[in-house]
């Protein structure tokens, strides 16, 4: 299968929809059930010791679902977020964050991924999450 939704119309629908100063991540990746995401630290993310702070992963976690899912569904807006849970394994220390979903259920009314957030170039998983998304009943 073949994504609905380009790379650069993932990331043009995030500038409009999520219009920030603040907003420096940047989808890297869109594939069938698959995406990935790139968030480059500044300060406001970051916590004592310079630590990507645990709101931000969580953030990342959020959105990189919410790009896996438009890879199934197309861009739809009204999807939103019902379950978050994630478990932070080590300290994430970098100057950018990565984030990786893979759906593990696409049904009619909810979906369900898998999430890993690395600090850029590292092996090491940072944080692991299951992130699970209400579709709306139009599609």
């Amino acid at each position: 299968m073949t994504t609905k939704v380009t790379v650069e119309e993932a990331n043009a629908f995030l500038a409009k929809a999520f219009n920030s100063s603040q907003n420096r991540s940047e989808v890297i990746l869109m594939e069938d059930g698959h995406a990935i995401m790139r968030l480059k630290a500044g300060p406001e993310h970051l916590r004592p010791g310079g630590y990507i702070s645990g709101p931000t992963q969580m953030t990342m976690a959020d959105s990189v679902t919410y790009m896996a899912i438009f890879t199934r569904l197309g861009i739809t807006p009204m999807t939103v977020t019902s379950n978050l849970n994630i478990n932070f394994l080590r300290p994430c220390i970098g100057e950018a964050v990565i984030a990786e979903a893979q759906l593990m259920k696409m049904g009619k009314t909810l979906a369900v991924a898998e999430v890993e957030i690395r600090a850029e170039g590292s092996d090491k998983v940072a944080s692991h999450g299951i992130v699970t998304y209400s579709i709306p009943a139009a599609n």
